[in-house]
C-alpha cells in the first residue's frame, strides 16, 4: 500500500493576516482630534468651491490607499528611526499649531503629511514611508491652493483659454471677439471666470492621472512621468473645450441656458473629455513602448 504524507494543516489557504495592534486605537482617535475640526472648517469654506471642491475625494483615496496596505505595513520590521521620526513629527505639529491659529489653511491641511511621515518612521522606520509614499504624497493634493499662487496662475490661464477659444469659434464662422478675457458672441457677452480657468482642474487633473497610473502599476518610469506631463496640456485642452462649449450653448440656445444646468454640466464634459484624452495618450505611449522594444530586440 503506498503511503501516504499528511499535509500541513491549512496547506494551500493564505497566512493569516497580523492582527491591528491596539495601541493604534487611540493612535487614530488623536489623529482625529487634530483634524476632523480642521476637516469640518475646510466643508464650509474651501471645500465648497469649484477650485478646491477636489478636497475631500482626495482624502477619502489617500485613506483608502492606506487602508489597501495596511496588512503589508503591519509585515514590516520594527526599525523604527526615532531622530527622523521626532523631527518630522515636531515640525508637522508645530505647523499645525501655526496654521491653526493663524487661519493658514494651506499650512494647516500639510501638516499632516508631515506628522504622519513622523509616526511611519517613529513605529516601523523608514520602509513603512516607502510603502507608503504614494498615499502620503497624494495627499498634497488635498492641500488649498495659496491665494498668491492662484492668483498669478490664473490671470495668463484664463487669457489663453479666452484666446484659443475665440480663435477655434472664430475659424468656425461663428460673430465672436475677446476682449481681455471677456468673450462676445452675438449680442451676448460671457467673463471667463477663475472657475475656468483651469488651474483646479489642472490640480484634479493630474492628481486623477497619479492615482490612474499607481492602480495600473507601470513600471517603467519614463512612461509614468510623460504621461504625467502630458496630464498638464491634455486639462488645458479639455478646460477650452469647456469654454467653447458654453459659448455655443449662449450663442444659440440663450444665457440662461449658458449660465444654467449646462455651466454645471460643463463641468462634467470637462472631466470626461480629459479622461477619455489621458486613457488615449496612455494607449499611444503603450504602443509607443512596445514598438521601442521591438526594434531593440531586432
Amino acid at each position: 500500500m503506498a503511503s501516504r504524507t499528511m499535509r500541513p494543516e491549512l496547506r494551500g489557504e493564505k497566512a493569516a493576516r497580523p492582527a491591528i495592534p491596539l495601541w493604534v486605537f487611540p493612535l487614530l482617535v488623536g489623529l482625529l482630534a487634530l483634524y476632523v475640526p480642521s476637516y469640518l472648517v475646510l466643508a464650509k469654506t474651501v471645500w465648497v468651491s469649484d477650485e478646491q471642491g477636489h478636497g475631500p475625494i482626495i482624502l477619502v483615496v489617500s485613506l483608502w490607499l492606506m487602508w489597501r496596505k495596511r496588512f503589508d505595513y503591519l509585515e514590516l520590521p520594527d526599525r523604527p528611526s526615532p531622530v527622523a521620526g521626532t523631527l518630522s513629527l515636531a515640525f508637522g505639529l508645530f505647523a499645525y499649531f501655526l496654521g491653526r491659529t493663524q487661519q493658514l489653511d494651506t499650512i494647516e491641511v500639510g501638516s499632516q503629511i508631515f506628522v504622519l511621515i513622523g509616526l511611519f518612521l517613529l513605529m516601523k522606520g523608514w520602509s513603512a514611508v516607502r510603502l507608503m509614499a504614494f498615499p502620503l504624497f497624494f495627499m498634497i493634493f488635498m492641500v488649498p491652493l495659496p491665494s498668491i499662487l492662484v492668483q498669478i496662475v490664473t490671470v495668463p490661464l484664463k487669457t489663453a483659454v479666452s484666446w484659443i477659444a475665440e480663435v477655434i469659434l472664430y475659424h468656425a464662422g461663428y460673430p465672436v471677439a475677446r476682449t481681455g478675457v471677456i468673450i462676445s458672441v452675438g449680442q451676448y457677452q460671457l467673463l471667463v471666470a477663475d472657475a475656468c480657468a483651469g488651474l483646479n482642474s489642472m490640480f484634479t487633473l493630474e492628481a486623477l492621472g497619479l492615482l490612474y497610473m499607481n492602480l495600473m502599476r507601470y513600471k517603467s518610469i519614463f512612461r509614468n512621468v510623460a504621461l504625467a506631463i502630458l496630464i498638464i496640456p491634455i486639462s488645458f485642452c479639455a478646460n477650452v473645450i469647456r469654454v467653447m462649449i458654453l459659448v455655443l450653448v449662449t450663442y444659440h440656445f440663450g444665457d440662461e441656458a449658458g449660465q444654467g444646468f449646462v455651466h454645471g454640466f460643463a463641468g462634467m464634459v470637462l472631466f470626461m473629455v480629459a479622461l477619455l484624452l489621458i486613457l488615449s495618450v496612455d494607449s499611444l505611449l503603450g504602443l509607443a513602448f512596445k514598438a521601442s522594444k521591438a526594434v531593440k530586440a531586432a
